[in-house]
Parts: C-alpha cells; structure tokens; sequence
C-alpha cells in the first residue's frame, strides 16, 4: 500500500464538489436482485473520503451513488483499503461510448501497478490483467483465459474448464412454462448488477444475476491492494450500492443447539446426503442407514458396512449418495434399503448374516438430484418420483422380482423436468396423490392410462441469486392456514437463496408468501442462509399441524464460491406453523434453530427413533451423520 501512495502522489488528484441533485434521476431503476454477501465496508453519504481518484476522470459523489464523467478519458477511484481475497457488490451504468470496470489487487512495483480488471463495455464483459504507469495510463491491458466453476484453483492452462461466459443461454425448445429463466445481459441505459468474487486464483464475475463469468488470476493469486471503480469513454458512469468484504476471513460461529433437540454425532466422515431408518437386525430397534453404514440402535455406537466405505472429500468430491430409503422389497420379512441417485440401487438384506449386502441397479437413469419415496398409486407399496430425459415419472419394483429394473411410469411430458425440487401430496383434495414441482403440479387420474396426468402450472420457486437453476428440495403438501385446502412449502432454490409458503386460493390459484429471503439488509437476528438443498415436513412439536424442516448445504458444490455465501454457517432450522389469522395468507412459519454446525444434505429424515411420540430428526451431510432428539413437550392442537 506504501507504493501505491507514492504513485498517487505522482498522478495527483480530481476531485470534484459534490453534486448538488441526484445524479441519475433519469436511469430507469434496477431488476429484482439481492445481495449474497453481507459487506464489511459500504459507500453511502456524499463524501470520497474514503477514495482517491487517479486519471483524468470527473468523480462526484451524492446520496450513496458514484458517478464518473470520462469525457473521452479514464479514471480509477480506490477504495483506501487493500484486500487480497475480496467480495465485491455495485450496481452500475454502462450507456453505449463508456466503459465501467472493477480492478482487484492493485499492487505497485517499481512505478507500475498491476491487477486485475473485470471490463464491461458495449454490453460486453470481460476479465484482463492490467498494468498502469504512475499516471495511470494502461501499459498492458491482456484477457485472461476463462478458469471458474466448481474449483477454487485455476487448473493449468492446457486443462479444458467449463467455461460459463456468456449470459443465461437460451431454454432448448420445449412447452411454456410459468417459472422463465430471466434475462440477464448487460443493459444499455439502465442499472446493471455486479457481484465479483477473486479468491485464490479466480476471480468470479456474476452480472445481473446471471452465470459464472470466471477467470484465471493466477499471474495474481499473491497479489495484494486496493479495490477500485473504472470509467472510460465518453460519456458518464454511474455507480450505487458498493459493498466489499474481505472474504479471506471466515467465521464458524460457536456451537449451538436449539432448545427442543440435543444433538448426537454418530459419525464424522462425509459418505452421503441422505439416510433412512429401520430395523435391520429384527432386535426391536430402530437403525440408521447413512451411506454405506448401518448404525445400530439404541445407542447407534456400533455401525456396519452393507457395501465398502470410502470417505469422500468435501473440499473436492461430490458423494455418489444423495437419498437413501429402505424398504422390504422382496417380502423376506427384512428391511431392504434403496440408494440414489444417480445411481439407483436396491441393496438386499442379508437377513442377519455378518457380510456385506447384494446389490442391483434397478432405474438406468435418475436425474433429478431431488427424489421423494412414497406410495402414489395406493397400493400399499412406496414408488420412487423422480425426473429423467425432461419428464417427471415414478418407478415401482417389478412385483415379479424387485432386483429387475424397475417399471417406469411417465407423469409429465417432457420439458417439464426440473433438477431440484419435487414433493407429492393430494393438491386438490379428491383422495388420491398429486405430485408437485417448480413448474406446478399434476393431477393423479382415477385410473393410469400411460399417458402424462393433468398438468396445473404454477410457479413454486424462482431464478437467480447466483443460482444457474431454479427449485428447491423436497416439496411439502399441507393444509399451513387451516382454510381446508392444501398449500405448498418450498426452499425456492437450492443452490440460491429463498423459502416460500404458497396459498392455494378458492379457485386452485397459488399466491406466494416470503418466509426468508436473501442477505439484503440484513440485520443482526435476521435469519437467512443459502443453499435449501436438504428440507423435510413432519410434526414437529406434536400440534397436529406440519412443519418445515430446511437445512443448508454446506459446500454445496466444493470448497469455492460458485455459490452464494458458500462459508455461511451450516445451519439447521425447523419453521413452526403457527396458524394466524392477522398474517398474509393465514399463516406465519416460525424460524426456531436446530443446530449450527451441520446443515443438511439432500434430504433430512424425520421419524420417531426411541417411540417416544416425538419426531426425532437425522441428517447425513459433509460435517458427518446427525441425530437431533426432539426433547421438546409437544404444544396443544391448533
């Protein structure tokens, strides 16, 4: 930072007064989007004291917005503090003859200073390495080769990386739907979105809520320095809502479980995002399957494998496990246990015996990362609802033999498959199960005559928030206001941010109720995370009414920051339904704390493991497997 200040010394200073109305009365306002971060540092008021400008640009500031005119020249205003890793958030203008930009790590060496740039300039985006003079004339201005997603290091140079610059891309032709991917690029004349993210040797720019725009920084991975603003061409750039945060510090808060549970760790390894339970052995309790263990109960402190047990890296690796159920398949009188997906596997009890369990992959194809396992079709027996080839369907073991694959039965056409998201449950109220998703919900015929049931759009999640996808995890189906009509529940995007309940009114329309939102203006006691990627309904405090269980993800794709506020707390929450007649819609869910150093994976089991009228809860996820007993008296009917 010394060397920087010298170089400012030579460049010297414009600073203009401050305007005296608001500088961009004329710009329309800006789309829907939040923050993901919550900043150490933001610019509000109407002074630059906090900045120093260098080059030939007009820096004003007024009411919390920067705007910069170029007057065919450029200019950089930084931020007088230095970051090496940082989180970076603004909105910004662009009109057509102007450039905006946002430089990292500016480090001065031998009177030049070099960092890295993102660039946005005729509605496109790119990222450079840059270097200056003293005077703040570019010497070097070199594109970097894209490098990102679900790494934090930028592998070589001659390994192919998936490269995500460009815009939200077109949706392959298919049916209208009522949750559209929106439009994400660069708008002439109109406030644009930044959040950029340089960790490591990436740095990460999202724009307007839309893909990854990724580059690798590794020429500047040591570097270290000043944020700051660009502006170039002719004409004027605006600039509001900066915040930046130093994302080099981390914090795991300290332990805490809620009142109602207590907590028992029952393994530290990451081997699934999923569990089950029943009685394995046929001794009269309850176990648990998480992954490739069976932890046997009462005290679940002896655990065997059903197929090898292979840790996974959280950091690095994805488990091949993310829902487990089980099921006596064959009718032998012993709980047999399904794994999935993407593989989807039944594993056969060996009824008793001291080895391992035969396996038999019995759907070819899962591609939803979300499953639910329920009876649909009223026979008594649990079928699998999934998404394969852009259809939602359920699978049920052939009654013949139930290690042959699995007979397929389509719910929707196709197009309507979403990758997270999915929950069953009689929407309408004639007796038989319906099946929701993102896109709406399909009603059960009274008979199956192969082809797609009846489709209700609807829209039950939401784009955006750093999130390419849309949905949430498992859907829940519940009567949440007490009006006699069933509503639905759901995490709004599992790798974003957002929890919704959804009103069915009179006439079969939906209205959507915010229960948590993301991190803007975020206040202390606020509760919000990111990434619903593990949710569950049961009743919770033994009201007789449903509640919603939701858990983040951690590291949900990989130690980075792919997603949004990867290093949040791995939070645990159960949402009360509390049934009031003064709140929008009916209805309040409650937010009460479960735990704050697991989180969730895919899927939380909720059952009564010690038959004690109480639902307990279990969690398998990277931080280990979970029981939460629910220790709680169970509050009077609603």
């Amino acid at each position: 930072m010394k060397g920087f200040a010298l170089l400012l010394l030579y460049a010297g200073w414009v600073m203009a007064a401050q305007a005296q109305s608001s500088i961009s009365s004329n710009v329309p306002p800006p789309p829907n989007a939040g923050w993901s971060f919550i900043p150490d540092y933001t610019f509000t008021g109407s002074q630059l004291k906090d900045w120093q400008a260098l080059g030939s640009a007009q820096w004003r500031a007024q009411d919390g917005e920067i705007t910069a005119a170029t007057n065919t020249s450029a200019g950089f205003l930084l931020l007088n503090r230095s970051y090496q890793d940082a989180g970076f958030h603004a909105w910004f203008t662009c009109p057509p003859g102007t450039e905006a930009g946002f430089l990292f790590r500016l480090e001065t060496r031998n009177d030049t200073t070099n960092g890295v740039l993102v660039s946005i300039k005729d509605n496109e985006a790119a990222t450079y390495r840059i270097a200056l003079d003293k005077q703040g004339h570019e010497l070097l201005r070199e594109k970097l080769r894209p490098a990102g997603s679900i790494v934090r290091l930028a592998p070589p140079a001659t390994t192919q990386t998936a490269n995500n610059n460009r815009p939200n891309r077109p949706r392959p032709a298919g049916p209208e739907l009522p949750l559209q991917r929106p439009e994400t690029a660069i708008r002439n004349n109109a406030w644009n979105q930044a959040e950029i993210f340089i960790d490591a040797s990436i740095i990460r720019s999202f724009l307007n809520d839309g893909r990854e725009m990724g580059a690798a920084a590794e020429d500047h991975a040591g570097g270290y320095g000043p944020v700051a603003l660009y502006a170039a061409g002719t004409g004027t750039v605006h600039f509001k809502e900066i915040g930046v945060k130093d994302i080099a510090q981390k914090i795991l808060p300290a332990e805490t479980t809620g009142p109602r549970f207590k907590v028992q760790r029952i393994n530290d390894m990451y081997y699934s995002w999923g569990a089950a339970a029943a009685d394995f052995d046929q001794d009269g309790n309850t176990d648990i399957v998480a992954g490739p263990y069976i932890y046997f109960g009462p005290d679940y402190t002896r655990m065997r494998e059903i197929f090898p047990a292979a840790a996974y890296n959280p950091s690095k690796e994805f488990t091949e496990i993310n829902c487990q159920y089980t099921f006596d398949f064959n009718g032998d009188g012993w709980p047999d246990i399904f794994t999935g997906p993407p593989r989807a596997t039944v594993y056969l009890n060996p009824r008793g015996a001291s080895r391992r369990w035969d396996k038999f992959e019995v759907i070819p194809s899962v591609q939803t990362e979300i499953t639910v396992f329920r009876d649909i079709d009223g026979d008594g027996r649990p079928e699998l609802v999934y998404g394969a080839d852009g259809t939602l369907r359920y699978a049920k073991p052939d009654p013949a033999d139930p290690a042959k694959p699995w007979i397929v039965h389509n719910i929707s056409g196709n197009g309507y498959m979403m990758g997270h998201g999915i929950g069953v449950g009689d929407v309408n109220g004639d007796g038989r199960t319906d099946v929701v998703n993102p896109n709406g919900w399909w009603e059960q015929p009274t008979a199956d005559n192969g082809q797609p049931w009846q489709y209700h759009p609807a829209a039950f999640a939401r784009y955006g928030h750093r999130s390419t996808g849309a949905g949430g995890a498992v859907m829940a189906v519940y009567d949440v206001n007490g009006d006699g009509r069933n509503d639905v529940v759901s995490s709004l995007n599992a790798h974003g941010f957002g929890l919704a309940w959804f009103e069915q009114q009179q006439n079969g329309s939906f209205t959507q109720h915010m229960v948590m939102d993301d991190l803007t203006g975020a206040k202390p006691g606020d509760i919000s995370f990111s990434q619903l990627h593990g949710t569950a309904f049961a009743d919770v405090d033994g009201d007789g009414v449903m509640d919603f269980v939701a858990g983040k993800r951690y590291w949900s794709h990989l130690d980075n920051y792919f997603d949004p506020d990867p290093y949040g707390a791995p939070v645990l929450y159960w949402f009360r339904t509390v049934r009031d007649a003064k709140a929008p819609g009916g209805a309040r869910l409650v937010p009460e704390l479960i735990h704050n150093r697991s989180g969730a994976g895919s899927d939380v089991l909720a059952t009564d493991l010690d038959k004690d009228g109480k639902v307990d809860l279990v969690t398998s996820t990277d931080r280990g497997t979970f029981i939460f007993w629910n220790k709680g008296t169970n509050k009077p009917a609603q």
